[in-house]
């Protein structure tokens, strides 16, 4: 289903808790939240629900660790190092905690390439440097250039705009240039404009429009589009509210589909469309705002939108000082991680979709991110947001227990995924058959192409696993 397209909000309610234990504000997980995927899902089963209250630990703990917690270590240990996971091939590295505190269990060692797990660090980064309540503007400004009266569409970051307004009920509820062309038209009457030539403005971003690290077939074969902060659905071409490609240049589709808006709400634009930054001081006529972050965050990560999550990244890097750019969006993630508390030895980001093969990301990490995600409010949407297993975004269509090996993990489990060619990872939460918070990484980077849907299902598999595990 495309951006553009009628989302439906599906009414599948599961528990939800982040329940404050006392003594040291230790969070536990239950889930409550709204289940947004495709149209499959609303025939799917309600998952189970499930209320974690978990004990009040002494006052002189730290975290509530169960008393047979090396025992429960050695469980953990025992399901990850399952035998038979051939198709999951020779370098898989997994991390397994409770909602606070140290590693409970580990497989392996290092960083391994994280694909679109990458959107978590992404995620944390940009929401502990915005806030969840944080919008992007996109404006036209007024000036008089060479004796003709110019308007300039200045693209602010919004990576959700749309060329046209959503329909009603459409999730997140996004901002488009024919709502903007309407009220700059109307701003240029009360100024006794009627005709304008056009510029767009595309500073906000520096750097080049595509990873360093990206392979030229991406933008080639339309796997990505080239990073702006103003274009329109997300650079992509759509038909029958499908998306069929990817454009060219961004920022142009958008100042061409803006003139069509400005021509039909009754503005002549003569001479040619160009881009050209808005000079200092112009005089504001309008704006459109995004939806919130949290909302932005809500679905670049249940779709896994490699362009929105870009997109994110660079605003990272504006929020940070380090700039709008790849470069930046990577430095003010590793900032932001290490002011968060997070271990990040190992890491090295290119990106801020994973899509660039040179990411490196150890399970520890993912999972120190989906901690403090748990225990902050500013992160809180994370934690919302990831798939929910057999009923949303990129896990709508797994956990399908067609061998019996993960059907308990619907409903149960949510989970980031992350792919590519030879590349599967799954990094999210659950909780064990004690109602215990489990928080865990998995992830395999070099995988058999022939061998993909079998290593997903293996992952599916060792997170249902954890989920029916009465480790504590």
């Amino acid at each position: 289903m495309s951006r553009t397209g009628s989302r439906r909000l599906l009414a599948v309610v599961a528990p939800l808790a982040l329940v404050l234990l006392a003594g040291s504000a230790l969070w536990g997980l239950g889930w409550v939240d709204h289940w947004r995927g495709h149209d499959r899902v609303a025939a799917t089963p309600e998952p189970r629900a499930l209320a974690v209250r978990l004990p009040t630990p002494a006052a002189s703990s730290p975290i509530a660790a169960p008393a047979d917690g090396a025992l429960r270590a050695a469980r953990i240990r025992q399901v990850l190092a399952a035998p038979g996971r051939s198709a999951l091939g020779r370098h898989v590295v997994a991390a397994v905690a409770g909602l606070t505190g140290p590693l409970v269990a580990s497989r392996g060692s290092g960083a391994a390439i994280p694909a679109s797990t990458t959107k978590l660090l992404t995620a944390a980064a940009v929401l502990a440097l915005d806030g969840p309540e944080k919008r992007f503007t996109t404006r036209t400004v007024l000036t008089d250039s060479a004796g003709a009266d110019t308007v300039t569409l200045v693209g602010g970051g919004d990576p959700l705009l749309a060329a046209g307004p959503p329909a009603v009920g459409d999730y997140p509820h996004v901002a488009d240039l024919t709502t903007l062309a309407k009220q700059t038209a109307s701003a240029l009457r009360a100024h006794g404009v009627t005709s304008i030539r056009l510029r767009y403005d595309t500073s906000l971003f520096t750097g080049p429009d595509v990873a360093p690290t990206w392979p030229e077939s991406y933008l080639a074969e339309g796997v990505v589009a080239p990073i702006s902060p103003l274009w329109v659905d997300e650079g992509r071409t759509v038909a029958d509210n499908e998306a069929t490609g990817r454009v060219a240049d961004p920022a142009k589709g958008a100042a061409a589909a803006f003139a069509t808006a400005l021509g039909s709400a009754g503005v002549r634009i003569h001479g040619r469309v160009s881009e050209r930054p808005a000079p200092a001081g112009s005089a504001d006529l309008a704006h459109v705002d995004s939806p919130p972050l949290r909302e932005i965050v809500d679905h670049v990560l249940q779709v896994s939108d490699n362009e929105g999550a870009e997109v994110l990244a660079h605003q990272a890097g504006l929020a940070s000082g380090d700039g709008g750019s790849f470069a930046g969006g990577a430095a003010a993630v590793r900032a932001a991680l290490g002011k968060l508390g997070v271990d990040t030895a190992g890491l090295v980001l290119d990106d801020g979709s994973g899509l660039s093969r040179a990411n490196r990301i150890a399970p520890a990490t993912l999972v120190g991110v989906l901690q403090q995600a748990a225990a902050q409010s500013r992160l809180a949407p994370i934690v919302s947001s990831v798939p929910v297993a057999g009923f949303s975004g990129s896990l709508s269509d797994r956990f399908d227990d067609a061998d019996g090996r993960t059907g308990a993990g619907r409903g149960l489990v949510r989970a980031k995924t992350g792919t590519l060619t030879g590349v599967d990872a799954l990094a999210g939460y659950t909780q064990d058959a004690n109602g215990a918070p489990v928080v865990f990484a998995i992830m395999a980077d070099r995988v058999a192409v022939t061998d993909t849907l079998e290593a997903r299902h293996e992952l599916d598999s060792l997170a249902t696993a954890l989920t029916v595990c009465r480790c504590g």
